[in-house]
């Protein structure tokens, strides 16, 4: 049997005495007891030796109140004390009460034989509660020390607990989390679609099963910082089998994710030059094949090889070859664009995958600079290198239907290109290298059409629907060849695209354009809109809004009465950084137009968001109003949609009357075509502005 021990604190000799005479004869068993009359013979006693229980009257002699709990309690936490008070006193046991004291007993007012059960029934409470401060500090420390997070919730799923790792990871201090829900603690979306994932927690409590986290979940913590977890949900169940909450534990894997994609990475590229290997080489030229067999379109394979690597690599060194070698891999990205692949298949061997439809053109675009960023020295160390290459090309259908026959043939043409006196290149067969030298041909005359004036501004006007009057032109440009005459856009615009001259050609154009608006503005056309193209090069080069800012202070058009006309694709190719240059264009005054409407794949949303005003309904649904309802549909439905979102509309290719008459019984605004006028030199224009309203007869409402 388990003997207690009591410490009787009382200066009350009757008091002692009845306790200690009702705890010697104990039924259940004696108590041994000790008595002192003061705080302070208590305090020493204490010191000494611990006991199982005090019985303490806070009006000693040398203490007063509830300072005398103060102090016991402050000394002995852990061993439960049991007030003795007077009946006017009472206030006091109770405040000590709630201060920690585990009852009291009223002198004169209790059962001295239910005493010593009462004692056992606080002692072995307050044994309980300690073993229970043990366990839950365990806990606490053990889920402090382990390096997962830690969330607990209640059935309603708001927080109730969170260990330090949770804290971090969430950027929530566990008060401020204290009883918020769980999905505004632990904010996951998927790392994929970047969608709000639904709370696992949501789903444990809901099905009572454990739950394993998302392969790709991603917790956004509070601070917006990104982290990739992976772990597990489970169920907290009461005795009975009832849902109480649910836990969550998880820990950051994006270090993990991070080697993983370098293992990766390594795996599929060289290690000198950090170009695709051979491996990812071959899988990117399969995956194009099969898109250009969907699609009927072309593909090229270009096999470089190093002339004379061999010499400067048993001459200087490996560590000097190596370096050339990156300094060799870092130009030839710098020459092709970001959906084309640079790969290094070993010693100085590189393959270029490019994509492009209109195919023998742009290879030997791509193929020119290449040879062109080859001419410069390359500085490493303290060597300065020369080195050329030499390429073979291949491409798909004509060379080849699988990757090993698009690279083994372009390995072959490459040794052509070496016994043809190395530092050139070969196509594979000898029809498309006649396609090369053609188009290298036409980029030398356009070069010298740009430096000799031979490009001319001609100017299609656009029409009001209603009056039938001119409201304005489109700037299209032409080529009067001195030896082939006129040369029409599409025969040349593609090359200028592909060299950058575009961006010398619209610069020419936006000046000349400029200029002749001005002037005919000045002659009282004071409603005249002059409209230019702009190319996905220009719209993208950094010095587009300074030249276009440049050009009107020079020709002294206001910036309101020029139209900027640009296609659904160079708009949609970035959506960010066109919204931006385009909130620049507007900031300036510039008016701007989607050209050929319809034929892209802009999104609505963003048509809402872009600041455009002006709608052109591509000529393709215009010319078939009359032969094919269903374009009559869609151009109505374009012109209804840009009414509604405030935008003017304008029909191109304008042909027949009976076009004209469904435009203007469906209210588009303006149109322009052949039906109207063909585009004409600038003093062909300007007498045209002179007779007024052009001569179409404009339907009556």
């Amino acid at each position: 049997m388990t003997v207690n021990t009591v410490l009787i604190i009382t200066d009350n000799v009757a008091d002692a005495k009845l306790l200690e005479e009702t705890l010697a004869t104990a039924r259940d068993g004696p108590f041994i007891t000790d008595w002192v009359r003061h705080l302070s013979d208590a305090v020493t006693r204490l010191e000494r030796c611990s006991v199982d229980i005090i019985l303490a009257d806070l009006f000693l002699p040398d203490s007063h109140g509830l300072e005398t709990f103060d102090a016991l309690f402050k000394l002995v936490p852990p061993i439960p004390i049991l007030v003795l008070c007077d009946e006017e006193n009472e206030h006091v046991a109770i405040e000590a009460v709630q201060r920690g004291a585990q009852g009291f007993l009223s002198k004169g007012h209790f059962q001295t034989s239910l005493v010593p059960q009462a004692l056992r029934n606080i002692i072995q409470r307050k044994k309980v509660e300690e073993a229970l401060f043990v366990e839950r500090e365990r806990s606490r420390v053990t889920l402090e020390s382990i390096g997962d997070g830690v969330l607990s919730t209640d059935v309603a799923g708001n927080v109730t607990y969170m260990n330090a790792v949770a804290e971090r990871m969430t950027g929530w201090a566990r008060d401020e989390a204290q009883s918020r829900p769980i999905a505004e603690v632990l904010h996951l979306i998927d790392g994929d679609t970047r969608q709000l994932q639904r709370n696992p927690v949501e789903v444990v409590i809901a099905h009572g099963k454990p739950l394993t986290l998302h392969a790709n979940s991603v917790l956004l913590r509070r601070d917006g910082y990104e982290s990739s977890i992976e772990d597990s949900v489970a169920p907290i169940f009461d005795r009975n089998g009832r849902i109480t909450g649910a836990v969550v534990t998880f820990h950051d894997v994006s270090e993990a994710k991070i080697m993983a994609l370098k293992m990766a990475h390594l795996a599929q590229h060289d290690y000198l030059t950090g170009l695709p290997n051979r491996l990812l080489f071959n899988d990117r030229l399969s995956q194009a094949i099969a898109y250009a067999k969907r699609h009927a379109t072309q593909l090229a394979v270009l096999f470089l090889d190093l002339d004379n690597f061999k010499h400067i690599n048993d001459s200087l060194g490996h560590a000097v070859g190596d370096m050339l070698l990156e300094s060799v891999a870092s130009r030839l990205v710098s020459q092709v664009r970001h959906s084309d692949t640079v790969s290094r298949f070993g010693g100085d061997e590189f393959v270029v995958l490019v994509l492009e439809d209109a195919l023998a053109e742009h290879a030997a675009i791509t193929v020119e600079k290449i040879l062109h960023a080859f001419a410069a020295p390359h500085r490493l160390a303290d060597h300065e290198l020369h080195i050329t290459t030499s390429i073979g090309i291949s491409v798909f259908p004509g060379d080849g239907d699988d990757p090993d026959a698009l690279v083994k043939n372009a390995d072959a043409a490459m040794y052509h290109a070496k016994k043809k006196g190395k530092n050139n290149y070969q196509f594979f067969n000898s029809a498309m290298n006649a396609l090369a030298v053609e188009r290298q041909a036409t980029e030398v005359e356009l070069r010298r059409a740009i430096a000799g004036d031979e490009l001319l501004v001609y100017y299609q006007p656009k029409v009001d629907l209603v009056s039938g009057m001119v409201t304005g032109a489109e700037a299209l440009v032409r080529w009067v060849h001195p030896e082939k005459g006129m040369i029409f856009p599409q025969s040349f615009i593609p090359i200028a695209e592909d060299s950058g001259l575009i961006i010398a050609i619209g610069k020419i154009v936006l000046r000349q354009a400029c200029r002749h608006a001005k002037a005919w503005r000045d002659q009282g056309m004071q409603s005249f809109t002059i409209a230019i193209n702009v190319s996905a090069l220009e719209f993208r080069d950094s010095r587009f809004i300074e030249n276009l800012r440049n050009v009107l202070d020079e020709t002294g058009l206001e910036a309101r009465f020029l139209q900027l006309e640009l296609t659904e694709s160079v708009l949609m190719r970035n959506v960010e950084s066109s919204s931006a240059v385009l909130h620049k264009l507007k900031q300036i005054g510039v008016q701007l137009a989607i050209d050929d409407f319809g034929t892209g794949y802009s999104s609505l949303s963003y048509l809402s968001q872009f600041p455009i005003d002006v709608l052109k309904i591509d000529q393709s649904f215009v010319q078939r109003i009359s032969a094919n309802n269903g374009n009559g549909i869609i151009v109505n439905a374009v012109i209804g949609m840009g009414t509604n979102l405030g935008q003017k509309i304008v029909a191109e290719g304008v042909e027949t009357p009976a076009q004209l008459s469904f435009l203007h019984a469906h209210h588009c605004t303006e149109g322009q075509g052949y039906l109207f006028s063909a585009a004409v030199p600038a003093d062909d224009f300007t007498r045209l502005l002179g007779q007024g309203a052009i001569g179409v007869s404009v339907p009556r409402q």
